[in-house]
C-alpha cells in the first residue's frame, strides 16, 4: 500500500512570523500516521519552520530549487542550502513556475536530476490547460510532460518521487476536476511510468492531485485507486488543512 502524502503548497504568502502562528494553528490538527505531511514554504520561511515542527510528524518542503549546485545566480537557492536548512521535500515544475517564469520542460528535468542526486524527495508537477483540456490532447500533453521530467532517472530513484497532477484551469479557481477525471489522468500517469520503467515502479510511485482539493472534495478524490495525496494550495493556509490530513477519520 502506498502511504497518502498531503503537501501543502503556501505559494507566496505568511511572512516568518505568520507562518509560526500558522504553524502552531496547524500541530493539533495535523498528527495523523497514516499520513505524511509536507508544508512547503516560502524561502524565508524555511528556518523558522524547521524548527518550529521538531517533534511533530511535519515535514518540510521547498517550493523551487536552481539545478546547479552554486555560482552567480542572483536570487537563486541550490539543493545543498535547501539540506543544510533542513528541508525533505522539494516542488518542481508547478504551472506558476513555467507560466510565470517561462520553465520548461527540460528545466524541470534538470532540477529532478539535481533534487534526486543531492537525497531531496521531488514532488513533480504536472497539468494541462482549459484549452488543452477542450482540445482532447490532455493524456499526450501529461504523457509528454513526465517523459521529458524523467529522462535519465533510474527506475530506483523514481519510486521515491512524488507526481502532483494540476490541472491549470482547477488551480486557485474554485473548480475541481471530479473525482472521475482526477482518477482517469493519475491513472494515465501511473500507466506512462510503467511504460519508462516497469510496473513495479509504477505501482510504487506516489501521485497526488491538485487543484482546488478542500475539505469538502477530499475524502472522495483520495478514495481513487490512483490517487495518494494531494497538494494543496489555498486550503493549506486554513485550518481545513487539517480535516484533509484527516480525511480517513
Amino acid at each position: 500500500m502506498r502511504k497518502k502524502i498531503i503537501a501543502g503548497n503556501w505559494k507566496m504568502n505568511e511572512t516568518p512570523s505568520e507562518a509560526l502562528k500558522l504553524v502552531e494553528t496547524l500541530k493539533p490538527l495535523v498528527n495523523n500516521p497514516d499520513v505524511d505531511v509536507v508544508y512547503c514554504v516560502p524561502a524565508i520561511d524555511i528556518v523558522p519552520v524547521v524548527n518550529a515542527v521538531k517533534g511533530t510528524n511535519v515535514h518540510v518542503g521547498a517550493e523551487n530549487l536552481y539545478f546547479e549546485d552554486k555560482g552567480a545566480y542572483t536570487g537563486e537557492i541550490s539543493a545543498d542550502m535547501l539540506l543544510d536548512a533542513g528541508v525533505e521535500y522539494v516542488i518542481m515544475g508547478h504551472s506558476e513556475r513555467r507560466g510565470y517564469f517561462h520553465e520548461t520542460d527540460e528545466d524541470i528535468n534538470r532540477k529532478l536530476l539535481k533534487a534526486l542526486e543531492k537525497g531531496l524527495k521531488p514532488i513533480v508537477c504536472c497539468g494541462e490547460s482549459l484549452e488543452q483540456r477542450e482540445e482532447g490532447i490532455t493524456e499526450d500533453w501529461i504523457r509528454m510532460q513526465i517523459k521529458i521530467a524523467f529522462k535519465g532517472v533510474t527506475a530506483e530513484q523514481a519510486k521515491g518521487v512524488v507526481i502532483a497532477y494540476e490541472p491549470i484551469w482547477a488551480i486557485g479557481t474554485g473548480k475541481t476536476a471530479t473525482s472521475e477525471q482526477a482518477e482517469e489522468v493519475c491513472k494515465a500517469i501511473r500507466e506512462t511510468i510503467g511504460e519508462i520503467y516497469d510496473e513495479a515502479t509504477a505501482a510504487a510511485i506516489r501521485i497526488q492531485y491538485g487543484g482546488s482539493m478542500n475539505a469538502g472534495n477530499c475524502k472522495e478524490l483520495l478514495a481513487m485507486p490512483d490517487i495518494d495525496g494531494g497538494l494543496i494550495g489555498g486550503a493549506s493556509l486554513k485550518p481545513d488543512f487539517g480535516t484533509i490530513v484527516n480525511y480517513n477519520k
